[in-house]
């Protein structure tokens, strides 16, 4: 015989257990400051005691507000997602929300998965890096659903109709090319990315724009696209090194790639920095102590995931106004694996 199903303990119950009102537990449980640490550790005990969990979807049901909200992002191996989840964790843990996450790992179906599971949750709006290529059903389908919507990092969605939050990828990809190309360097490499993404035809631009300006012509044989990961950035540099005219110096779409690139290198006998100059994107927290240390972009992920949790929470909270589009500007950051060696023009 089975045994019956336990039911939920009610807020009620732990007010009587604790010998309070039910108003005040409820205080309690909503982190009000206007109850005593006597009777909040009086109500918080007879909640371990009696197993209670907050009910949160009915709580937003009772309020007609919700105080969750869902954040979709590539995947959190990357450490740019990590950093952008802890700024939108920063901002969103001060106003009172709960975040639920999910991860597409950039698939289209995923993503439809995640978006409907996170309605089902009733969250009150969404923090989305969308996927490469997303249709214009997908922007019906999230205005018909009308939370608010935050894209960050990415702007594939068709069609400016939802906040942006992100880095300007122009300005950064240009930095990067310029940088090598002050070194010295004419055979340059971006490696890394698809150009389904428009991360990476921004990038793409910024790169030929500092080309164009040097008077370097583009070679698209110097156009290696892979997957955005150690193992992609590794498999780029050996097509690189296989070129006829192998190029000095490498613009990689991002830090990781940029690690795999430097692996692939090392494999062979060279060595990042003095063999070849190599420049990432993000400036992730491992860039400044891999070996050689990376130069790359400074992308600001912990501050593009607050300025959009606090685009968000403002949308939740009643503002209505025309979509709101803030681009941060990318700073260079020059450490060892593109200093140590300098090509004559």
């Amino acid at each position: 015989m089975t045994e019956k199903r336990r039911s939920r303990v009610t807020l009620q119950q732990v007010a009587n257990h604790a010998g309070v009102s039910r108003a005040t537990a409820s205080l309690v449980v909503r982190g009000s400051p206007n109850i005593s640490k006597e009777t909040r550790e009086k109500v918080l005990n007879s909640m371990k005691e009696l197993g209670y969990v907050y009910d949160r979807v009915a709580a937003n049901l009772r309020s007609h507000r919700s105080s969750t909200v869902g954040l979709i992002i590539t995947e959190i191996g990357n450490l740019f997602f990590s950093d952008l989840l802890a700024g939108v964790h920063e901002s969103l843990d001060q106003e009172g929300y709960t975040v639920i996450l999910g991860t597409t790992f950039d698939s289209p179906a995923k993503q439809d998965e995640l978006l409907s599971t996170m309605l089902e949750y009733r969250v009150g709006g969404v923090i989305m890096s969308p996927v490469p290529g997303c249709s214009t059903d997908m922007v019906e389908r999230l205005k018909q659903w009308g939370i608010p919507v935050v894209l960050v990092a990415r702007e594939e969605l068709p069609m400016r109709q939802f906040d942006y939050v992100g880095i300007d990828n122009v300005a950064g990809g240009r930095l990067a090319t310029e940088h090598l190309i002050q070194q010295g360097h004419r055979r340059i490499a971006f490696i890394g990315g698809f150009s389904s993404s428009s991360v990476w035809r921004d990038r793409k631009k910024g790169y030929c724009e500092a080309l164009e300006k040097a008077g370097i012509e583009l070679d698209e044989s110097l156009l290696i696209q892979s997957l955005t990961t150690r193992k992609g950035g590794m498999e780029a540099m050996k097509r690189a090194l296989e070129l006829p005219n192998p190029p000095t110096a490498a613009f990689c779409y991002n830090d990781v790639v940029a690690f795999g690139a430097m692996l692939g290198l090392k494999e062979v006998g060279m060595m990042p920095g003095r063999d070849m100059a190599i420049v990432g994107f993000d400036n992730i927290q491992e860039s400044a102590i891999f070996h050689p240390p990376l130069t790359t972009i400074a992308a600001f992920p912990q501050r593009i995931g607050v300025h959009a949790a606090h685009i968000l929470h403002k949308r939740m909270t009643g503002e209505t106004s025309e979509p709101k589009r803030l681009i941060l500007q990318p700073e260079l950051v020059v450490r060892e694996s593109s200093s140590g060696i300098r090509h004559s023009l």
